[in-house]
Formats: structure tokens, C-alpha cells, sequence
């Protein structure tokens, strides 16, 4: 909740931009606090940044500390909310003996109170002169852990952004639904039998957290360029990466950076970027249909809640590395650590059938996960209602349209069936995105926005990923 109401604030005030929204309440942030910025398995994942306990004079050699300057100045005054009303419904009928209706509605409200807020910056010069010729004591358990692990840097804190007076976060969240179902059928005699169903589940929440003065939301970091004997520089351009200066671990590193860029190049033909990735799909729609539809089932769950995403797509990352999870240290509440323990046991059974095909299961339920995780909450809630087999194939054909000519009838796009209000949510889906999406006439139109990023490519392995856990048959 706290950390979703900084991203939010992070979103409005600083988009695209230097400053990092804090994970937590228990993250202790000041000024040359040492944070870890872990890069992804996919290059145009954002890198997760990991607060540790310890500041730069912390890991210095010599008994002389550095004493920086700060520079306070009046940011911001800051109230935000934000809310998603999700509404789907799903009719279905099988032959003449049954049908099967399902309607939900999901309205959640995000109010943050921040007030006025300060920002706090380290002199950068005086820092710049103070760390001359300092040195790193490589020895120190933290340096030691890091370096031996690919893709993590050292970055210190140069700038904070905190509240100036008690302010509060309140969620607010309405979830309703309706099933009813009927079954018909007849006897050796053409005696009938009827059998119906219908139910209705609601559940309510209205959460305040109060946060004190002096709580950091966001920060900014300078990455730190370290040499084997020790020798640091600051990274001071934004187009200038740290790191550790490696031998013998730079041909595993190297290994794991190739992975990453299969799905990035630098232009920006989608088509041939989704190609590349093509294996991934066709091995998650060959899975038998019930273990694709368990994970599908408890992939949906845990898009309920954007923490409990986040913490599955962390889940798998350790599975990649070979490491063995543990959900103990799941950032997610109890019902959805029990659907990421379920995938994991699904992964594991299907890992056996598995073993001889170039491109595993984990990795291609991480691809997904990964692409889902860079999305916001709200794209999350419009996917979940989206999430059957007949809402999946509408959207996939709109990402092949996207991917394509960028032109599609409305009637082959399945979109012609969907009420007004399925399809507003579905172009809200893609405008945040960065793909418009308008009819035209008889035709649909898509068009990817100018200086769009990856986002597009994020919805359509999104997209694709889960239609091809949803594949008849």
C-alpha cells in the first residue's frame, strides 16, 4: 500500500525520470546510504533497487570519515488519489445441456496525503573531493557478496525527497461478483433434471496508515565505478553505468547479458522482437491443458494484487539462478503466497517433462511474469477481467494488429461482441501502453506512439503469454 502510493507520486512528479520510490517503510534512506541496483534478466526490465544497512563510510578504508553537505530545499505540496473501476461479465453456454454466467466489479480507491514534502541533495562537488583517493575495503562482507553475483552495482543515495509533517495513505477497496449456473439433462425416459446455481461474494476494505514526519518516498543515486585494488568513481553523467571491475566471472556475466538482449534491439520493429521470442509461447500453449490452466487460474489470482506480483516474478528470478526460494521472505499477504507456491510446484512437475527443450518452462513463465510486473495495478485489473479463453484471443489479435499492418476488421477482432465498456478499458489498456487504439468505420487502427520505449513490447509478451496459456485444446 505505502509502496504503491510511492510509485504513484514517483509516476506524477518524476516520470521517466532519476528518482527511485521507496519498497517500504522499513527502508532506512539517507543521504550516502549504499543501495544495491540489481539489473534484470531482460534488458528492458527497470532494475530493482535493494536498500542495505550500511553507508559509504561504512565500506571505506582509513579512519577518517566523510562528512557530506546537504542542501534542503522546499519540493513539493502533494495529494494524490487514484481509483480503477473494473467491471467484466462472461456468458457461456456448452451445447444445449449447460450455461454459465460470471459477473464481477472491482472499485478500489488510493488516497495519499502527503503535504508539503522537502528534497534533500548531497553537495555533489565537496563529495567529489572528499572521496579522492579513498579507497574500498574489498574485505567487507557486503562488497564481497555483491561483486560475486552478476549484474549488481553500488549506488549511494545523492538526493531524497521526505514528508515535513504527519500525512497518511488510505486504501479503499470494493470487490463484488455473481456466478449462477445451470445444468440440463435428460434420462433413458426424456424425464428432465434441472440443477441450479447462484451465488454472490462481497468483500470490503478501507485501510489508513499513518506515516510519520520525516519519511522518505523517493530517492536518487549516484552508481559507483569500483577497481579490483579498491579505486572508486562516482558516475556522475545519467548515460554512465557502475559496476565492479571482473575476470574471472565476466564470461558468466557476459552469458547472462546475451540472454537479456534477445528481446531488445535498438529499432523498433516489434514484429521481429516478438519473433525472437516466439519459442517461449509455443512452449507454454504445448503444455498439457491442466497444468496451463493452473497456472493460468493462479497466475490471475496473484495479478489481484500488485506486491504479490512483484514478489512471484522475484520467486522465479531465484529459480533461474538456481537458488531455492523462500516464501518466507515473500513480500505478499498469505492467500497469494499460496498461489506462487502453487506455480512453483507446477513449474517443478513440468520441469522433468521438459529437460530436453532449448528453452525451459521457468523461463518462459518468467518472460511473462517479468512484462506483467512492469505494468501498473490498474493494467493488471483490466487484464484479469480479460483473463479467458475467448478476452485472451481478442486481445491477441489487436497485438498482432499492433505488431502488423496496424489495421484489423472489427469483426475478426472480436471486439464487436464486447460492450462499450469492455472496450473503453481495453484502449485504456493499451493508451497505457503507448499504443492508441480507435475504430475506425468497419476497421480497428492501432498506432504506437512516438518515443514509446518498451511498452509495447511489455503488453504484447504480456498479452501473448498468458493467450498462450489459454489455447484450446
Amino acid at each position: 500500500m505505502f509502496a504503491t502510493a510511492a510509485r504513484n507520486f514517483v509516476e506524477e512528479v518524476d516520470h521517466g525520470g532519476v528518482l527511485i520510490p521507496v519498497s517500504g517503510l522499513n527502508d532506512t534512506i539517507n543521504l550516502l546510504t549504499v543501495v544495491v541496483k540489481r539489473k534484470r534478466f531482460w534488458k528492458w526490465q527497470r532494475p530493482k533497487y535493494l536498500p542495505t544497512d550500511f553507508n559509504l563510510n561504512d565500506l571505506l578504508t582509513g579512519d577518517t570519515p566523510i562528512t557530506p553537505v546537504s542542501i534542503e530545499t522546499d519540493f513539493i505540496k502533494y495529494n494524490g488519489t487514484f481509483g480503477d473501476n473494473i467491471q467484466g461479465s462472461v456468458d457461456a453456454n456448452i451445447l444445449d445441456y449447460s450455461s454459465f454466467k460470471l459477473e464481477s466489479k472491482d472499485t478500489s480507491k488510493l488516497q495519499s496525503s502527503f503535504g508539503n514534502l522537502k528534497k534533500e541533495e548531497v553537495d555533489v562537488q565537496k563529495l567529489l573531493r572528499d572521496t579522492k583517493g579513498r579507497l574500498l575495503d574489498m574485505s567487507h562482507d557486503l562488497v564481497h557478496q555483491t561483486m560475486v553475483k552478476p549484474r549488481q552495482v553500488f549506488g549511494i543515495v545523492k538526493e531524497r525527497i521526505l514528508t515535513t509533517q504527519p500525512s497518511s495513505v488510505i486504501e479503499e477497496v470494493q470487490q463484488g461478483g455473481q456466478c449462477g449456473g445451470g445444468l440440463s439433462f435428460c434420462g433413458p425416459k426424456s424425464s428432465k433434471v434441472s440443477l441450479k446455481e447462484n451465488g454472490s461474494l462481497n468483500k470490503d476494505s478501507n485501510i489508513t496508515m499513518e506515516i510519520p514526519v520525516h519519511t522518505t518516498l523517493a530517492y536518487a543515486l549516484i552508481e559507483l565505478e569500483i577497481k579490483h585494488d579498491g579505486r572508486f568513481e562516482l558516475c556522475l553523467m545519467s548515460d554512465t553505468n557502475g559496476g565492479f571491475e571482473v575476470d574471472g566471472l565476466a564470461g558468466e556475466t557476459l552469458l547472462l547479458v546475451s540472454e537479456a538482449s534477445l528481446c531488445t534491439s535498438e529499432n523498433n520493429h516489434l514484429r521481429e522482437e516478438l519473433e525472437q521470442l516466439r519459442d517461449h509461447f509455443n512452449l507454454l500453449s504445448s503444455l498439457p491443458a491442466p497444468t496451463r490452466s493452473s497456472l493460468l487460474q493462479h497466475l490471475t489470482k496473484v495479478m489481484e494484487d500488485k506486491e504479490a506480483v512483484s514478489s512471484l516474478q522475484h520467486v522465479l528470478e531465484w529459480m533461474r539462478l538456481n537458488e531455492k526460494p523462500s516464501l518466507d521472505e515473500v513480500r505478499a499477504t498469505d492467500p497469494y503466497k499460496q498461489n506462487i507456491k502453487a506455480i512453483v510446484d507446477l513449474l517443478e512437475q513440468a520441469k522433468s517433462a521438459q529437460e530436453n527443450k532449448p528453452t525451459s518452462v521457468l523461463s518462459a513463465l518468467h518472460l511473462i511474469t517479468s512484462a506483467i510486473d512492469e505494468m501498473s495495478h490498474e493494467c493488471h485489473a483490466i487484464l484479469g477481467v480479460c483473463c479467458n479463453l475467448t478476452g485472451l484471443q481478442t486481445l491477441e489479435r489487436l497485438v498482432h494488429c499492433v505488431s502488423g499492418n496496424g489495421e484489423l476488421p472489427v469483426g475478426s477482432a472480436g471486439v464487436a461482441a464486447s460492450t462499450e465498456d469492455i472496450f473503453e478499458k481495453i484502449k485504456h489498456l493499451f493508451a497505457s501502453s503507448e499504443v492508441s487504439l480507435k475504430r475506425d468505420g468497419d476497421e480497428l487502427k492501432t498506432e504506437i506512439h512516438t518515443q514509446a520505449g518498451n511498452h509495447p513490447l511489455v503488453l504484447c509478451i504480456a498479452v501473448k503469454g498468458l493467450a498462450s496459456l489459454a489455447k484450446e485444446g
